[in-house]
């Protein structure tokens, strides 16, 4: 224990060093509009030389001193929240080979260095979700890890497609006249970005890797493996063609609804805020589909901080109340959790966008960015009632954990002492309040107006008001909450289960590729392909070879035989 706690500071004072180096790197390079671009090469094939290669530009500092503050914040919780585990320092060289992972493919401008970081990422985020080593973690990490390779194999072929361009650094072919002589590339990145950002229709994943403990939830939701693809199109963005970015506006609003939508069903305190961030990426992808890549980089940044400080929240809560996720269960919480609870609200109310805390600021410029585009009348309602139902949900939780009855058992331990978890909350309650704030001053220098009919200006917040009445009032009617969703079952069942996603995602999937997987095996491993090749080829030799041993035994009979056929041969080619 003295170990994993002297491990777990001095990764947090390491990567808190790191993060301010990287935000003066940052301060440096945007106010002296600079950047370096670092180059080794390895080899070269046919006119195509393999680099390594790492880009330092304002955008890859700053990413990096978000992604090392909140690593640090994540590592210095977890060691109050894994200090009972008897694996604890596995759990920190794993979260570090987590972070590791993610500032190698932040920068990474070269397509096959950033596999490195990519598929360090799936590998130890599938590690991680099998953490607890039972049936359902064991499945959660295999749908974690299908759903990722996917994207992999999408880079893999992208870095084939990328051989007739003389090399792989593709920061100096980021351009529409480039990829249109290899279309296909554009196709196959936002295929990879959609998979490791969890879009429609990979997005069963991303509730499932909840098995996790809760830090590296923390960790992966905020800044590290779901931002992955988001970080990835950000910087493919100038490329992206007109046909990519439909469908990657279609893929965004659909999911933000989605998950807007079943996180008002769900009862598991994590698996609410994972259909959280899932919206929340469906905004990313959503802005950055209408080429304001600035503005999906700045909310992933101010994401990041509420995010974690929610899952923080969250953890300290189960660890408190004894292991139990359903929100049902709890209640009344804030005369007991003070610090916790009121840490989570204000999380809540900075993802809701409640005026001057982080999210305002990003999520609001991008409502107002997005009204003011020429936008169809689906995408522009999905928009309107995803963020609606944001605010549903996040009430809903509000009032499950602060205004409703104490359903806990009598005899409950419960407390907010533990000083190791509740100074990173703080820490992060400070980026939560002050952070949008700061970070549109920087990227956003000088303001830009943005002119709206009034009832477009109000419309952001009019959505948010009803969304948070209707959450709030809903759930203080239990009862005939609970009846209206009795009487309408399938439809909630629906809505509750990401429409069928985990369910088709699984056993569809499955059921689908081990049919035809059967139908090769009995017709290509154990058939043509066994007669005629290992198995037939083993009959060949042994019918061969008897003959031979035959014809080598010296027998008075085999000579005789190949005597008097010599003779007949010999006598019909002479005569």
């Amino acid at each position: 224990m003295i170990w994993s706690i002297a491990m777990n500071l001095s990764s947090m004072v390491f990567l808190s060093l790191f993060s301010f180096i990287c935000l003066l790197g940052f301060l440096l390079m945007i106010f002296l509009d600079f950047s370096y671009y670092i180059e080794w090469e390895i080899m070269t094939l046919n006119s195509s030389s393999l680099e390594m290669t790492l880009i330092l530009d304002w955008m890859s500092m700053l990413f990096l001193a978000f992604v090392s503050f909140i690593s640090a914040m994540v590592l210095f919780y977890s060691g109050g929240y894994m200090v009972e585990d008897n694996n604890v320092d596995r759990f920190f060289y794993l979260v570090l080979g987590f972070v590791g992972s993610m500032m190698f493919m932040i920068l990474s401008p070269n397509l096959v260095s950033i596999l490195l970081g990519w598929d360090g990422l799936g590998l130890v985020s599938y590690v991680l979700v099998i953490y607890y080593q039972n049936e359902k973690s064991a499945g959660a990490g295999m749908l974690t890890a299908l759903s990722n390779r996917v994207g992999d194999v999408a880079i893999l072929i992208s870095i084939a497609l990328m051989f007739d361009m003389g090399g792989w650094g593709f920061i100096f072919y980021n351009d529409k006249e480039w990829m249109n002589e290899v279309s296909g590339l554009v196709v196959l990145v936002i295929l990879a970005g959609v998979t490791k950002s969890a879009q429609i229709p990979f997005s069963a994943w991303l509730p499932a890797a909840m098995a996790a403990p809760t830090p590296v939830s923390a960790l992966v939701h905020s800044s590290t493996l779901v931002t992955a693809g988001v970080y990835l199109l950000i910087r493919f963005s100038p490329a992206l063609v007109s046909l990519g970015q439909s469908v990657l506006f279609v893929l965004a609003g659909l999911t933000m609804f989605m998950a807007g939508l079943g996180a008002n069903f769900e009862t598991d305190l994590k698996k609410i805020i994972a259909l959280s961030t899932l919206s929340q990426l469906g905004v990313m992808m959503y802005i950055l589909s209408m080429g304001f890549y600035k503005l999906a980089f700045f909310h992933l940044l101010t994401h990041a901080l509420f995010k974690a400080l929610l899952f923080m929240c969250a953890g300290s809560v189960i660890h408190s109340v004894g292991g139990t996720q359903d929100i049902r269960a709890m209640g009344g919480l804030i005369y007991v959790m003070p610090l916790s609870i009121s840490s989570m609200n204000l999380a809540n109310l900075a993802l809701c966008g409640t005026p001057f805390l982080a999210g305002f600021y990003s999520k609001d410029l991008i409502l107002e960015v997005a009204f003011s585009c020429l936008l169809n009348e689906i995408c522009f309602w999905l928009l309107v009632v995803a963020t609606g139902l944001t605010v549903c949900y996040t009430f809903r939780l509000i009032y499950y954990t602060v205004s409703g009855d104490y359903n806990l058992v009598s005899l409950s331990c419960i407390s907010d002492d533990d000083k190791i978890m509740t100074w990173p909350m703080i820490s992060l309650c400070l980026g939560a309040v002050m952070g949008g704030a700061f970070l549109s001053w920087l990227i956003f220098p000088s303001p830009l107006m943005i002119c709206l009919p009034w009832w477009l200006k109000l419309l952001a917040l009019m959505v948010s008001l009803v969304g948070g009445f209707i959450g709030y009032i809903l759930n203080m009617m239990v009862g005939s909450y609970h009846l209206i969703s009795l009487t309408n079952y399938n439809m909630v069942v629906f809505a509750g289960s990401m429409w069928f996603m985990p369910f088709l995602s699984t056993y569809g999937v499955s059921n689908f590729v081990f049919k035809i997987s059967q139908y090769y095996h009995q017709s290509g491993d154990n058939g043509w392909l066994e007669y005629y090749g290992a198995q037939g080829a083993y009959k060949s030799f042994e019918v061969s070879s008897e003959y031979v041993q035959l014809a080598q035994d010296n027998s008075v009979k085999i000579y005789m035989v190949m005597y008097v056929l010599w003779l007949i041969l010999a006598s019909v080619v002479l005569f």
